[in-house]
């Protein structure tokens, strides 16, 4: 029985680890981390074939092709977790709230976080549009303290890249 479940167990945890390096790596080639990409592409597909040669070598095997299909599935689950705990990168916040908003970067200005307003007119009349570039591990903390002034903001956030960090931020 342990010669028909090792296998398997071994192709699916290549395909976890294949897979957790193939979402790194498109993160890192996203964020034009140009070195670590590189590293994480080497290491994707070396371990892609070691996993496909194993399967090819035995299709009649359908425990080892589970085992390469879950490993796949788990892999993207492993390599999105692994992601966001290492928050590589910066996340450009965007919140637009309706008569709260300067209450709201006065908060966001005594956590530390630099803030640009702008006075905007959305459907319901005047808005404040606040912007603000943060680290992506402080994205949900901005957010958090946003959300607790105006639980009615709107708030969203996206990836950027970052081009150069003067000495003031907005």
């Amino acid at each position: 029985m342990l010669v028909v479940i090792l296998p398997a167990l071994t192709i699916f945890a290549l395909r976890i680890v294949d897979i957790t390096m193939y979402t790194m790596r498109l993160m890192m080639l996203v964020r034009g981390r140009k070195a670590f990409t590189w590293v994480f592409a080497f290491l994707q597909s070396f371990i892609y074939v070691t996993a496909l040669r194993a399967v090819l070598a035995d299709l009649g095997a359908p425990l080892k092709v589970l085992g390469y299909a879950a490993g796949f599935a788990t892999g993207m689950v492993v390599g999105m977790w692994l992601e966001s705990r290492v928050a590589i990168g910066y996340s450009q916040l965007r919140i637009i709230s309706l008569g709260r908003g300067a209450e709201i970067a006065e908060h966001l200005r005594s956590a530390g976080y630099s803030i640009t307003e702008v006075a905007a007119h959305g459907r319901d009349g005047t808005v404040t549009v606040l912007n603000l570039n943060v680290p992506r591990r402080q994205s949900n903390q901005a957010a958090q303290i946003a959300a607790q002034t105006d639980p009615q903001a709107f708030i969203t956030a996206k990836s950027v890249r970052l081009i150069q960090q003067g000495t003031s931020q907005t």
